[in-house]
């Protein structure tokens, strides 16, 4: 089996910032290279872990809370920083992206790489649309995602795997 580059979205889009993760997978579908698997997802654990494989490459996109905060702000996470976060979930959903990842590696589900990139949102309240300071952060947001999409596959074909998720034998 060889990796893939998957995107992930998480986020609710009736929840204002809380939409920024799968506005910036809507973004992306024409910015990555042809395999890229972009997905949108609510957060909840089993089926993030059922979106990636342990060989692909995986760029998580997240708004989240900090307090202090500053909302429109940007972070760059490894899994590992993420699931040390797991004790203080900064997360919008009931189980943080750190409690996701602990499960995963608890169950030797964790892929081959993992980064996250996050916002800090400022309105979570039930609607449509982002915060002004969300919005203003977006188009970083995907730059960012974009190029860590194509570093991963970089990544991948010099390990030798072909990046479009096609299996050899």
């Amino acid at each position: 089996m060889t990796g893939r580059v998957v995107v992930i979205g998480v986020g609710n889009p009736f929840r204002r910032d809380d939409g920024a993760g799968p506005l910036v997978v809507e973004a992306l579908r024409t910015r990555v290279p042809e395999g890229t698997v972009l997905t949108d997802s609510d957060g909840e654990p089993g089926r993030m872990l059922g979106s990636w494989r342990r060989q692909d490459a995986v760029v998580v996109v997240e708004v989240v809370h900090a307090h202090p905060g500053q909302p429109g702000r940007l972070h760059t996470l490894t899994a590992e920083r993420a699931a040390r976060c797991a004790t203080r979930s900064a997360s919008t959903h009931a189980l943080g992206l750190g409690e996701t990842f602990a499960l995963a590696a608890a169950l030797d589900r964790m892929p081959r790489e993992l980064t996250v990139h996050a916002v800090e949102g400022e309105d979570f309240g039930i609607g449509r649309g982002l915060s002004t300071a969300v919005a203003d952060a977006l188009p970083e947001l995907i730059h960012h995602v974009a190029e860590a999409v194509d570093e991963a596959h970089d990544r991948l074909r010099r390990a030798g795997a072909p990046a479009d998720g096609r299996e050899t034998a």
